[in-house]
């Protein structure tokens, strides 16, 4: 069993097993149904016994035996050991595929918009983003490095603080000319707010009561007007003039510079207890390609 041809009879064994059909394994590892049925059967010779129940009727027709039920864990097992083991033999490389998890908000206000010089300073990269709020497992998910918004803690990763923030309140252009009365905080009261809902279960999360209160505004109904899940379309709601968004600055940037919004009230300083974060695996802290992307990401920061 240490030839090449051995190794394919194994995966072709694995996939009909998993599929219980030997056409849905011959489509996952692109070839032909009967090359498929060739490889497990010289397989199931090499072994001198039979790998499935054939039956040509019912919705079972190949059914693993109980032998080979036992062996289909420990086969999966190295496959997955195989593969691990193909990475680390790219990982001194800083050509290849660099895979980071973000949220899509913050893909589409801040990495995007700036990843064109990442590219260009390592045009042998390959980014490959994974957007989503919820977490990821860095080692099933071959997940280099991530940003992620939050405290700095998160269990099995190391955590670099990348920036910090503020929030403050947003409105467009046009929504100024419309309301001149906005003249103090206070002025809110008769105002439409835009509520961010992002963090809303994490304890400590900036929201219109807390930022009403340091700014020391009373009588302004924050239980009403739209919320919204997504930082990003909180801020596009507000280009829009739907309202007034609580806004993240480094979410915000680059709108308020390009003049798409206007800062409210900027006198109240407001300071998030939220930041965003690097979060990789120590063990991954040495790669050409994390090392390179870590480095491109604070000189960003730094930039703006």
């Amino acid at each position: 069993m240490k030839t090449p041809v051995h190794l394919n009879a194994l995966r072709a064994f694995e996939a009909s097993a998993r599929h219980q059909s030997f056409s849905a394994a011959a489509a996952e590892l692109h070839v032909t149904p009967a090359a498929v049925g060739q490889l497990v059967r010289a397989l199931e010779d090499w072994l001198g016994t039979p790998l499935f129940q054939r039956s040509s009727s019912g919705r079972a027709r190949l059914v693993p035996t109980e032998a080979a039920e036992r062996a289909l864990p420990d086969i999966r097992a190295g496959f997955d050991r195989l593969g691990l083991g193909l990475e680390r033999l790219k990982e001194d490389s800083t050509s290849g595929v660099l895979t980071v998890t973000i949220s899509p908000a913050f893909a589409a206000k801040w990495l995007l918009p700036r990843i064109d010089r990442f590219q260009t300073e390592w045009p042998d990269l390959d980014v490959r983003l994974d957007t989503s709020q919820k977490p990821v497992d860095f080692v099933a998910q071959r997940i280099d490095i991530g940003v992620r918004y939050g405290l700095g803690s998160w269990p099995g990763l190391v955590a670099e603080k990348l920036m910090d923030e503020e929030v403050y309140p947003v409105c467009s252009p046009q929504w100024l000319r419309e309301h001149k009365r906005l003249q103090k905080p206070q002025d809110l009261a008769r105002e439409t707010l835009i509520h961010d809902l992002t963090m809303d279960s994490h304890t400590g999360s900036p929201t219109w009561d807390s930022w009403l209160q340091k700014a020391g505004a009373t009588g302004v109904a924050t239980k009403r007007g739209m919320k919204i899940n997504n930082s990003a379309a909180v801020l596009q709601a507000a280009i829009d003039g739907h309202g007034i968004a609580l806004a993240r600055s480094v979410m915000a940037r680059d709108d308020l510079a390009a003049g798409r919004l206007v800062r409210l009230f900027p006198k109240v300083d407001f300071a998030s207890p939220f930041a965003y974060y690097m979060v990789y695996r120590s063990e991954a802290s040495t790669l050409p390609r994390l090392m390179a992307f870590r480095d491109w990401l604070l000189s960003e920061a730094e930039r703006n």
